[in-house]
This record gives C-alpha cells, structure tokens and sequence, in this order.
C-alpha cells in the first residue's frame, strides 16, 4: 500500500509537466528529508550509481546512431528494403518493417528509427495506394524494435540498474526482436492480400544485387557488433566503442557525406541525449533510496511469500503494472521507478532477470504506441501532420500483435534465454 501511495503522488507530480529529472529528484529528496531528517549522503549515493564503467556505453551507442543519420548511410536501407520486397504482397509494408529491424540494429533509439525510417516510407506507401491508417501503423510499430533488438539504451540502463549482464540482455532480444518483427511482416501480407494493394513488378538480378552492394556498409555494422559480443571478443561497453568508431569511419571515408562540423555536431547531440538520461539516473537513484530506507522492496517479497505467488502469476501481475504506467510515463522513468522493487522479488522467485528484462522491453515498446502519452505517435504526427487519432487507430492492430509477442516469450522462455546461453562471453 506504501509504495501504491508513492507511485500515485510520483506520478501527479510529473504530470504537472516538469522535466522527469526534476520531479523525481525534487520528491525522493523530499522523502528523504521527511524520513532521515537531512541529506547527508546524498552526493554518495549520486556518485554510487554514475560511478559506472557500463554506462560508458550509452554515450558510445549514442554517438553511433547520430553519425550513421548525420551521414545518411541509413538512407540505403530503405531502398534496399523496398527494392527485394516491393512485389510480395504488402511489400512496401515489410519493406518498412526490414528496414526498422536493421535500423533497431543501429541506432538503439524507437523515436529516431520510427522518425528516419518513416521519413521515407511513408510518403511512398501512400504513393502506391496505402491507406494512411496502415502506413503510420507500420511505422509505429516498426519503430518500437530500436529498444528490443540491440544495442539498446533502456536495456544498458536496466542491466545497470538490476546488476545484470548487459552482453546476455543484449543476445536475449535477438530473437523475440525478429520474431516480433516477422509478426509485423506477416500482418501486412495478410492485410495487404484482403486489401488488394498495389505492387510492382519484381527486382532482376543485377537490381538486387546493386540494392544490397548500395547498403552493405549500414547492414555490417550490426553483426559486428553482436558477432563480437556474442563470440566474446569484446564486451557490451567495448561494442559501443567499436561500432562509434566504425560509423565514424563509414560516414567520413566511405561514404564522404559529413565532415568535422557534421562529427562535432553528432558529439554534440550524443552528448545531449546521454546528458539527459544520467540525470534521470541520479533521481532514480535517490528514489531507490527512498523504496529501501522505507523497506519496500522487502515487503513486496513478504507480500509475495504470504500469498504464495508463483512465478508466472507475479509476471503478470508485474506486465499489468507496466502496461498501465506505460500509457502515462516515457519508457526510461519505468524501468528506474519499478525495478528496485520488482528485482527483489524476481531473486525471491527465481525469476532469470534477463527474461524479465526482455518482457520489460517488449511491455516498453507498448508504452511507445499506446496513447496517451506513446512517443512513437507523436513522432509520426511530426513527419505527416495527421490527426492523432488516425494515427492511434492505424497502430491498433500493432498493439495487439505486441501483446501476442509478449505471451509467446512468457510461455516460452526459451526464445528469450536460449541464444544468451550460447554465448562465448557472458
């Protein structure tokens, strides 16, 4: 009941439209002042959690993602996409969805992928008699696998959080990423063969191959960074540097599209981004506080024990809660304010944080398309200019297919936890 009161005022207190840093700072301070009566070792406990050698690799990632979109080496993917994919029924459809995979690959980000990849598609989706609904709901939804399929900043964030390895986080969303990713696919074909949507004439030889030669270096990038950790060459944090390194190089020398100044302002806005999420990070941190000095944590476990709640039970239970903060707060608040009280009890119950953590991620791609606050709605909105009800409406279906990929990967755990098992490196 404790932590319900305090997530309910935490919640009113960031729906008064200050930044999420702010709130969550200026309200575990506050609680903290009323239960220890100072702030003694407040700069400790900011310093504890950033004092973090894994979080090196959020501004690395980061920085990734930035000069790939500075250089436009991205713009490849699309047309490659579209070119192998445009005679299949709803080929424009999966041509998105291949193209928001790989992109997922690169840029770690849902907004930034929904808003590059959609930037292309959907004015061509709609040249070829797409209805606008079916276009920003593939898109939206498309968008969502930049934060499951690796690198991944809330996935690095919730392996800083939980101590978890975020290498094994990274392989563990692999393959609910392209399962989730071949649910889309095969919706559109479905939904395009009941439509009757037009489509051309299918891609020679010499044109595919040229298609792929176009964007070989975009679609290299993201086996070497999950082959070298997957093979144990180098570690999460190591990847974020090779894959800044290598995008630095393929922007600046293969493909001649930025400069310094481009370089300079990629840093820049890594820097930005990266800026931002570690100050959510200190005001998650001094909330944690707060749920430990208040023993919450531990009388979540002591719920749990007295009801007997296995573990299927308290995951649903667990993916309801989210769900329903999904629909009002941004994706990084919910995993900093629920896992310190989840994680005590996923160890109580043997529950393998690495599972729960790709459930965390697919339930936060939900928190991107469902209104009213699903940040891949209003990006959509951005490009386009639509009513946001057409582009709700449009997502929908999305939402559903979601929900299915969530119970597939909580029935079969497997396609979760089995490549990580495999892994060199762990």
């Amino acid at each position: 009941m404790t932590f319900l009161i305090i997530l309910i005022a935490l919640v009113a207190v960031l729906f008064t439209g200050i930044p999420v840093f702010t709130g969550l700072t200026l309200f575990a301070t506050a609680i903290v002042v009323g239960v220890e009566g100072n702030l003694g070792n407040l700069g400790e406990i900011v310093f504890g959690k950033l004092n973090t050698y894994l979080l090196v690799a959020i501004p690395l990632f980061t920085l990734m993602a930035h000069l790939m979109i500075r250089g436009k080496v991205v713009n490849d993917l699309y047309d490659t996409a579209y070119t192998l994919m445009r005679h299949l029924p709803g080929g424009l459809g999966m041509a998105t969805v291949a193209a928001c995979t790989i992109f997922a690959a690169i840029s770690g980000s849902s907004v930034a992928t929904a808003l590059t990849i959609g930037s292309a598609a959907i004015p061509q989706m709609l040249r070829y008699g797409y209805n606008p609904r079916v276009a920003y709901g593939v898109v939206g939804a498309g968008g969502t696998l930049g934060i499951l399929i690796p690198p991944s900043a809330p996935m690095v964030l919730f392996g800083v959080v939980s101590d978890t390895s975020i290498g094994a986080l990274f392989m563990a969303g692999v393959v609910p990423g392209l399962m989730i990713a071949a649910i889309f696919a095969i919706f559109c074909m479905l939904s395009a063969r009941l439509s009757d949507t037009k489509r051309e004439a299918a891609p020679g030889f010499g044109e595919a191959l040229a298609a792929l030669r176009k964007s070989v270096w975009a679609l290299m990038l993201p086996p070497l960074i999950l082959g070298g950790m997957y093979f144990g060459v180098f570690t999460a944090t190591e990847a974020a540097g090779v894959g800044a390194l290598a995008a630095l190089l393929i922007a600046t020398f293969v493909y001649r599209t930025i400069g310094w100044r481009g370089v300079w302002g990629a840093a820049r806005d890594a820097a930005r981004t990266s800026a931002m999420l570690f100050m959510i990070l200190v005001g998650a941190a001094l909330f944690g506080h707060v749920l430990t000095k208040l023993r919450i944590p531990a009388q979540m476990v002591d719920l749990v024990t007295s009801y007997g709640v296995s573990q299927i039970e308290f995951l649903l239970a667990a993916m309801a809660l989210i769900f329903v903060l999904g629909m009002f707060l941004e994706t990084i608040s919910i995993i900093l304010i629920t896992t310190p009280v989840i994680l005590p009890v996923l160890i109580h119950l043997g529950i393998n944080p690495v599972w729960y953590g790709v459930l965390l991620t697919i339930n936060l791609e939900l928190a991107l398309i469902t209104p009213p606050v699903g940040m891949n709605l209003f990006a959509i909105k951005a490009i386009t200019k639509a009513p946001i009800r057409e582009i709700i409406s449009g997502v929908m279906p999305y939402v559903v297919l979601l929900v299915i990929g969530l119970g597939l990967v909580i029935a079969f755990p497997g396609l979760a936890l089995w490549l990580p098992s495999t892994m060199a490196y762990r």
